[in-house]
């Protein structure tokens, strides 16, 4: 009686190994088959984001694209195993992950589009104001920020040029030429959110003085009025 229960035990493995034998031999042959049906080309992708105006060179070499089997079928128009064939060094617009690269989003250093990561509140355009460095409020001015902007004329006067407007960006400096002995002195850039109309008094106002900005709040108040000027300022 125990041998023949050791004798069974012994087929139902043998009956099993056999089992999975044959679901690895036809799982394999399923396989074969799908690549024979479908069938694959390599094809240069993006494995990472790849940024506008970013050499091919440099794209390739920090990994960002690699050569990867697509199904036949799924190549798209341009679509190439080859950077000789893209057209250009230099990517034209932000590539991303998984997508295939092609000739039409390469070119020339000249060719690159801009692509802005600035979110501009509807209605209003970016504009970059240069101002004053003594008066950016140190390093407490943020984008998001509002700020009131001020116009001084040297010698003459010094009044609001526009209440309550949004910062989109902060940075940039250039040195601004002095005159006679003076060395001049730093003028930083701040992005806003400004109307046509407002970009046009900013851009009027910076041909005849020079602008600065002052830091608000919630409760800040700010309004235009006639300025300060010799007549008044100790008013």
């Amino acid at each position: 009686m125990e041998r023949r229960r050791l004798v069974l035990l012994l087929v139902a493995v043998l009956a099993a190994a056999l089992g999975v034998a044959a679901v690895f031999v036809y799982a394999r042959g399923a396989e074969t088959r799908a690549a024979e049906e479908y069938g694959t080309v390599r094809l240069l992708v993006a494995t990472e984001e790849i940024a506008p105006g970013e050499p091919i060179e440099e794209s390739l070499a920090n990994g960002r694209v690699d050569l990867l089997p697509v199904p036949e079928g799924q190549e798209l128009d341009g679509a190439t195993d080859s950077t000789d064939d893209l057209g250009g060094d230099y990517a034209r617009v932000r590539i991303y992950p998984g997508e295939q690269l092609i000739a039409q989003k390469f070119g020339g250093k000249d060719e690159v589009e801009a692509d802005s990561d600035l979110i501009i509140p509807a209605g209003k355009l970016a504009q970059s104001v240069s101002v004053e460095g003594a008066a950016r409020v140190g390093d407490f001015i943020r984008p998001g920020a509002d700020v009131a902007v001020f116009l001084t004329q040297d010698g003459s006067s010094s009044k609001v040029l526009l209440e309550r407007v949004q910062v989109l960006a902060v940075g940039g400096e250039t040195a601004t030429p002095g005159s006679g002995g003076d060395q001049g002195g730093e003028t930083s850039l701040l992005t806003v959110a400004l109307t046509q109309r407002e970009i046009e008094r900013v851009l009027f106002a910076q041909s005849i003085g020079s602008l600065s900005v002052a830091l608000l709040n919630d409760q800040s108040k700010v309004r235009a009025d006639e300025g300060v000027d010799g007549s008044n300022v100790f008013e």
